[in-house]
């Protein structure tokens, strides 16, 4: 099994050009497979809430449920990197809730570092959390939690001058000590303006192939979410129409009693059998 990665690991593959490998996990096995196939992080985003619980924003998410599915995730991968995201309004209030709910993912659910939105608006709750011993990842661009002042979920960073505040961004999350910063939905060439601009890696999810490493959603790239696809999804594998097959396939053996089977069932030893007839004849039961 391959050791765990660390925040300079993913510091010394940017500087060697080693692209990372980035993958949202929600549950034991999805984590026990991904570990298995040498992801080099995991992150337990609040995209459960839509993909996992069916909410149709991130919003309504708690840190009850994040810590429930963050737990699972490192049952699954004991030494994968894992991060678990804050959700929406777990750190907005104040620095000191921020602080408190980044530890809760640290005591509760063992992760390695906790990811948060927002560029130099939350650059004093990176810092406090930094400060008190954690490690954070930032988010820029897209912001699901805070999509609706930005008009929902659509690109960010298509003019010159949103470009440069999100360059702000970047270089406020970077100041205020995070080990790297996500980047959503923003055009390739701000992508790579910024990957080159600050010393952290940079994850892109639709944001070019020049971020420091890729992430994407598990439910997405394996087929398994239907509700709508990113343009940013490459899709791996079509596991929602594997599912219904298989389900369909089900239900038919059961309503034609093709299942169980033989190979399927536990039988009694043929004296057990006797005996046990006999005691429901003995008890009044007469069966056929």
């Amino acid at each position: 099994m391959a050791k765990k990665k660390t925040v300079q690991d993913f510091i010394q593959m940017k500087q060697a050009g080693e692209k990372i490998a980035y993958l949202t996990s929600y549950d034991y096995p999805s984590a026990y497979f991904a570990e298995k196939a040498g992801m080099d992080m995991l992150l337990v985003g609040d995209s459960l809430g839509m993909v996992v619980l069916g909410y149709p924003t991130t919003v309504p998410v708690t840190m009850e449920e994040m810590i429930i599915h963050a737990r699972a995730v490192r049952r699954g991968a004991p030494n994968t990197f894992i991060i678990g995201d804050l959700p929406f309004m777990s750190y907005q209030e104040s620095v000191d809730q921020a602080v408190h709910n980044a530890g809760r993912f640290y005591k509760e659910a063992e992760v390695d570092a906790v990811k948060l939105e927002g560029g130099r608006r939350m650059a004093d709750r990176i810092r406090a959390i930094v400060d008190s011993g954690m490690s954070v990842m930032g988010h820029i661009g897209l912001t699901p939690q805070s999509s609706g002042q930005l008009g929902g979920f659509k690109a960010q960073g298509r003019t010159a001058e949103s470009a440069w505040e999100l360059m702000l961004d970047a270089k406020a999350v970077e100041e205020a000590r995070a080990f790297s910063l996500l980047l959503e939905a923003i055009p390739p060439e701000l992508g790579k303006a910024i990957t080159e601009s600050i010393k952290i890696p940079t994850l892109g999810i639709g944001a070019g192939v020049h971020c420091d490493g890729q992430v994407l959603i598990i439910s997405d790239m394996l087929g398994a979410f239907e509700a709508f696809t990113p343009k940013f999804v490459k899709r791996y594998a079509n596991l929602g129409e594997v599912m219904v097959r298989a389900f369909s396939e089900y239900i038919a053996d059961v309503k034609a009693k093709r299942f169980p089977e033989e190979v399927h069932t536990y039988r009694m030893p043929p004296e057990e059998v006797n005996r046990f007839t006999d005691m429901l004849h003995k008890k009044g039961f007469n069966l056929e």
